[in-house]
């Protein structure tokens, strides 16, 4: 399955600096690629969620190369990791630990070659943390969950437990409606970015994508 889902992976992606996070150069499906307008049936994947880099992503990465400070000498687990952004900027700035976590074993390989890219060391996992008790990390980065309203409910039950057991939450959204506002009242606001033109090309018309941590009460 490795080997052929990286030359599959190496084939349909191209490297990009086209993001928030130019620092980063990450293989994704660009324009430049067939896949990108390919109908669906030719697609050799079911889902390449983890060939594109989401705004929620997308914020929580940049955020963290500008303040480095938050997961410095800390354990970070990327729980849905995607393309592996986040916890390939947490390596980056010298995270004790990055881990790239998605139970798509595809969004794993993708991220491990993103690093390698990078030239950063991640670890991969494809357990599913979620209602789990996280207790080998500090920092909990989730970027682009809340799309819909009952996952929604439960990821922010599970949050909110982490939360007040001292642990970072970091959450990136551009505004999805999982994130409702009675959910963001329980959060502060860290940070707010102007999302690139190909991102809100390839998002639906989401012009800003923002950071939020959430609080312990």
């Amino acid at each position: 399955m490795l080997k052929e889902f990286t030359s599959l992976f190496l084939k349909h992606t191209s490297p990009s600096r086209r993001h928030l996070t130019p620092e980063l150069v990450l293989r994704l499906v660009t324009p430049t690629c067939p896949l990108w307008s390919a109908p669906v049936e030719d697609s050799p994947f079911t889902d390449p969620f983890w060939g594109f880099y989401w705004p929620g992503g997308q914020a929580t990465a940049r955020y963290i190369l500008d303040n480095p400070a938050t997961v410095v000498d800390r354990r970070v687990l990327d729980v849905g990791c995607g393309c592996g952004a986040g916890a390939i900027a947490a390596s980056a700035v010298r995270a004790a630990r990055a881990v790239a976590n998605d139970i798509d074993p595809y969004a794993v390989i993708a991220s491990k070659i993103n690093a390698e890219l990078n030239e950063v060391k991640i670890e991969t996992d494809t357990n599913n943390f979620i209602g789990s008790s996280c207790k080998d990390f500090d920092v909990i980065l989730i970027g682009d969950m809340f799309y819909d309203e009952d996952f929604g409910n439960l990821l922010f039950t599970w949050l909110t437990t982490l939360a007040k057991q001292d642990k970072m939450i970091l959450i990136g959204d551009p505004g999805r409606h999982g994130l409702t506002e009675s959910r963001r009242s329980r959060m502060t606001l860290l940070a707010n970015y102007e999302l690139p033109k190909e991102s809100r090309e390839e998002n639906h018309g989401y012009t800003e994508t923002s950071v939020w941590k959430l609080n312990k009460t």
